[in-house]
C-alpha cells in the first residue's frame, strides 16, 4: 500500500541548553552565578515535533516532512542540521532570523529562558502545497510565529481529507474547521477560551467546559486538554461526558517538549486508523514516558554521542522499564546507547508476533532476564506477507507494536522491512540476540552479523504447540464444526 507522508507544519526553533552548576550568588545582585559545563543545540518547536513523529512512526518506510519557515542566518543553519536526515525539510522563506530559545540550567534545573530572533513567513511554495496534498496525516505545531497561518487554506483543504492534529498557541490562529483533534494544554485552553482565571467549581469540570466550548468555536471534532501529570481530558462540542485519560505516575523527569510528544503520538495513532479515544490514550502514555526519560534534552541528535556513564555500580535496567508507552520514546537506538554507556547488556529478539500468545510471552520474559534492556525487532506488514503468505499478517503492525509495548518485559520495539533483521541489528548492535524454537545458533543468519562486534546468539526453548500458525489452524477447525473436521 502506498502510504503518504506524515506532514508536520509549524514554526522551527533552535533550542539551546546552557548547562552548568550554581553554588554562589553574584556580589552585586541576588542572582546565581552559573559555571558553564556544556552547551547543547537541538531542533525545537515544530522541529522537535517532527523528530518525535519520526521516532514514533510504526512503519519503517514512513516519510516525515516538515513544512516550516527557514531563515538564512547561522541559527537557521544550525536548526537545519539538527533535524538530521530522517526529516524531509520543505522550507518557506522567512523574512527575518530563525527564532532561538535558550535555557540556562544549573544542576539540571532551568533558571531562566531567553528568546530572540523571529520574522514573518513568506508565501507557500509549490512544494509545500504538494506535500500537504499528499499527506496521510498532518500535525500543526503552532508556536505563534506565523507558519500555520501562511498555509491556512491548504490546511483547511487537508482537514477534509485526512486527520489533522493541531497543537495551538495563544499567539497563533485557531485550528482550521474539521481539525480531527486539537491539543491545547490547560493554560492554553484557558487563554484561547478567554477565561484565564480559574472559575469556581471542580477543576476538571472547568477544563471540560473549556474544551467543549473550543471544539464548538473552532469546528474541531475533538479537543484534548492536556493536564500534565493528570493526563488529558478528551471533549467535543455539545452534550456528552468527557473522557479522562489518566497519566501513569512519573518520578522526576523534564516536561519540556511533552506537549509536542503528545501531539506527535496522537497524529501517528490517527494516521494508523485509531479512534480519537485510542489516540489520546496512546499519546498520554508516550508523553509520560518522554517526561520520565528526560524530555526534549534526552532526544538524541543525529550525531549524538553515547550518554555519559552514571556513577560506578549503576548499570541497572534502564528507567524506561515498567513504564507504559515507553517502547518508542526514546527510540530503541538511544536506549541501546544509554544501556551500553552504563555498562549494561543490550538484548534483542525478533519475529512477526502476529498473534501474541503464551509462547511469545514466555520467550520475552526469559530474554529480558538475560541483560539490562530488551529490544524487540518486529517484521513490518510487507515483510510478514512475504514470509507467511496470503492473508498474513492477521494483525497490522501498529497493533502488534502496541501490544508488545504493553508487556513489562519489553523496553523498546522497532520495525524492519526486510525478510531478516541483519540491517537493523547492524545499527542496533545488541550484545545478545535471542531466538526461540528448534534453531541452532550457527544456522541463524543473524549469528554472523553479531560476530562482527563480538555479540552472541542464544536459542531459548519455546512452549510446544504455541505458535500463530497452530492457533490459526485450531481456530479454523473449531469454526468448521464437528461434522466438517
Amino acid at each position: 500500500m502506498n502510504r503518504g507522508p506524515l506532514v508536520v507544519v509549524g514554526d522551527l526553533l533552535l533550542d539551546e541548553d546552557i548547562e552548568g552548576t550554581a553554588d554562589r550568588l553574584t556580589p552585586d545582585a541576588p542572582a546565581p552565578v552559573v559555571d558553564v559545563t556544556g552547551l547543547r543545540r537541538r531542533a525545537g518547536g515544530a522541529g522537535l515535533a517532527a523528530r518525535l513523529a519520526a521516532g514514533l512512526a510504526t512503519d519503517p518506510g514512513d516519510e516525515v516532512v516538515l513544512v516550516t519557515a527557514l531563515g538564512a542566518d547561522p541559527a537557521a543553519d544550525a536548526a537545519r542540521r539538527a533535524l538530521g536526515d530522517r526529516i524531509r525539510l520543505v522550507p518557506l522563506p522567512l523574512h527575518g532570523t530563525q527564532p532561538v530559545k535558550t535555557r540556562v540550567l544549573a544542576g539540571g534545573r532551568p533558571l531562566v529562558r531567553l528568546d530572540r530572533g523571529g520574522g514573518t513567513p513568506g508565501a507557500p511554495t509549490a512544494e509545500a502545497l504538494a506535500a500537504l496534498r499528499s499527506a496521510r496525516a498532518v500535525l500543526v505545531s503552532d508556536y505563534g510565529r506565523g507558519t500555520p497561518d501562511a498555509l491556512r487554506p491548504a490546511l483547511t483543504a487537508a482537514a477534509r481529507r485526512v486527520p489533522v492534529v493541531w497543537d495551538p498557541h495563544p499567539r497563533g490562529g485557531p485550528p482550521v474547521p474539521g481539525t480531527r483533534l486539537a491539543t491545547p494544554n490547560a493554560r492554553e485552553a484557558a487563554s484561547c477560551a478567554g477565561t484565564p482565571q480559574p472559575p469556581a467549581g471542580p477543576p476538571l469540570r472547568a477544563h471540560a467546559e473549556r474544551g467543549a466550548a473550543l471544539a464548538a468555536r473552532w469546528g474541531a471534532v475533538h479537543v484534548a486538554v492536556t493536564l500534565g501529570a493528570d493526563g488529558a481530558l478528551l471533549t467535543r462540542a455539545g452534550p456528552g461526558a468527557p473522557l479522562l485519560v489518566p497519566a501513569p505516575p512519573v518520578t522526576g523527569g523534564d516536561p519540556c517538549g511533552a506537549g509536542d510528544c503528545f501531539a506527535a503520538a496522537a497524529t501517528i495513532a490517527l494516521a494508523d486508523g485509531a479512534l480519537p479515544e485510542e489516540a489520546v490514550e496512546r499519546a498520554v502514555a508516550e508523553a509520560a514516558a518522554f517526561v520520565a526519560a528526560g524530555g526534549a534534552a534526552a532526544v538524541p541528535e543525529p550525531d549524538h554521542a553515547p550518554a555519559t556513564p552514571g556513577p560506578a555500580g549503576t548499570p541497572a535496567r534502564d528507567t524506561d522499564r515498567a513504564r507504559p508507552g515507553h517502547a518508542r520514546t526514546p527510540d530503541a537506538f538511544a536506549l541501546a546507547r544509554r544501556t551500553r554507556a552504563r555498562g549494561g547488556t543490550v538484548v534483542a529478539t525478533g519475529g512477526c508476533f502476529d498473534l501474541l500468545h503464551a509462547g511469545h510471552v514466555g520467550l520475552l520474559e526469559r530474554a529480558a532476564r538475560i541483560g539490562d534492556c530488551l529490544v524487540v525487532c518486529v517484521n513490518s506488514d510487507a515483510s510478514v506477507a512475504r514470509l507467511k503468505g496470503p492473508g498474513r499478517p492477521l494483525t497490522p503492525l501498529a497493533d502488534r507494536i502496541r501490544v508488545l509495548k504493553a508487556l513489562g518485559s519489553v523496553d523498546a520495539v522497532v520495525a524492519f522491512d526486510e525478510d531478516t533483521p541483519e540491517q537493523l541489528l547492524d545499527r542496533l548492535r545488541p550484545d545478545v540476540w535471542v531466538k526461540g524454537g528448534d534453531y541452532t545458533p550457527d544456522a541463524l543468519p543473524e549469528t554472523a552479523t553479531l560476530h562482527r562486534w563480538g555479540g552472541q546468539t542464544l536459542v531459548l526453548p519455546y512452549l510446544d504447540g504455541r505458535s500463530t500458525t497452530s492457533l490459526t489452524h485450531r481456530a479454523a477447525r473449531a469454526a468448521a464444526g464437528p461434522a466438517d473436521r
